[in-house]
């Protein structure tokens, strides 16, 4: 493990309680963005996500989708699974492309602003039939980063409809703070280690339904889920997560930051280099 990865891929709960993080919703400052509406900067800051951004065309959207099909193979016949594609950015050029597109920035930058920071990549791969859910959580609970302005793109490698398990929001739940989460147990079938119980009490169910090569992009408090793949069809997702460089990183995550635009007046984040591995 080199320089540039070598840091946790997830810190544990002590380590999280530990640090003291401001777990607030940060709205968007952006008063004239140059990509989205203004009205799509209120939705953000009001319901917590903005979905359904057209970023590449056919031919690209092919291109994203051949690439993933080869790398998946790849892992899977190293002994990974659909899940294990993380921090992809920091290996793969292709996936550094991506978190650094001009087109996917441009977004993020209408809602972090002028600087901006991309830090994490990991593929959400549902296959046809696999049997796992994501159960309802919130971004931060994760994450030892402070304060709280990250957000996530979740780019479209396949069509993610309702049918295959798309992604869901519980609208506005990011103004509730940070909220409770209880350790998934075996029968939840969960993807991740974390559930938040009765999270349909903070707002209403949105179904973020996505065609291949769109975009969605929502803040770390937000709470999301989604169900299990029981369609004949893989969904496949690549998450971007991105946040303002004043944000301060535990665990030597700063190494994962790439300045993807403007610059990082604090020297805190690493900014590697395009891996030279495609």
């Amino acid at each position: 493990m080199n320089a540039a990865t070598n840091f946790k891929i997830l810190p544990d709960s002590n380590e999280l309680e530990q640090m003291q993080r401001d777990l607030r919703f940060h709205p968007s400052q952006v008063t004239d963005p140059r990509v989205l509406s203004r009205e799509q900067i209120a939705q953000f800051n009001r319901d917590g996500y903005v979905r359904g951004l057209r970023v590449f065309d056919s031919a690209g959207t092919a291109r994203n989708r051949q690439y993933f099909d080869a790398l998946l193979a790849h892992v899977l016949a190293a002994g990974g699974d659909s899940y294990s594609i993380s921090t992809a950015h920091l290996k793969y050029g292709y996936v550094y492309d991506l978190i650094t597109n001009p087109r996917i920035v441009d977004c993020v930058v209408d809602i972090l602003g002028p600087n901006v920071i991309g830090w994490g990549s990991h593929f959400f791969c549902k296959m046809p039939k696999d049997g796992k859910a994501v159960a309802w959580h919130q971004d931060a609970s994760y994450w030892p980063l402070t304060p709280s302005k990250t957000v996530t793109v979740w780019l479209a490698i396949d069509d993610a409809d309702r049918d295959n398990a798309c992604m869901k929001f519980i609208a506005g739940s990011q103004n509730v703070g940070h909220l409770t989460y209880r350790p998934s147990s075996e029968a939840d079938h969960n993807v991740l280690n974390q559930s938040i119980d009765n999270a349909e009490q903070y707002g209403s169910v949105v179904y973020d339904e996505l065609q291949a090569g769109e975009i969605s992009i929502h803040a770390d408090l937000l709470l999301h889920s989604s169900e299990a793949n029981a369609s004949d069809r893989r969904r496949c997702g690549l998450t971007l997560r991105y946040c303002t460089p004043d944000v301060r990183a535990g665990s030597e995550w700063n190494k994962k930051g790439v300045v993807v635009r403007g610059v990082d007046p604090t020297g805190h984040w690493a900014n590697p280099s395009r891996p030279s591995v495609e």
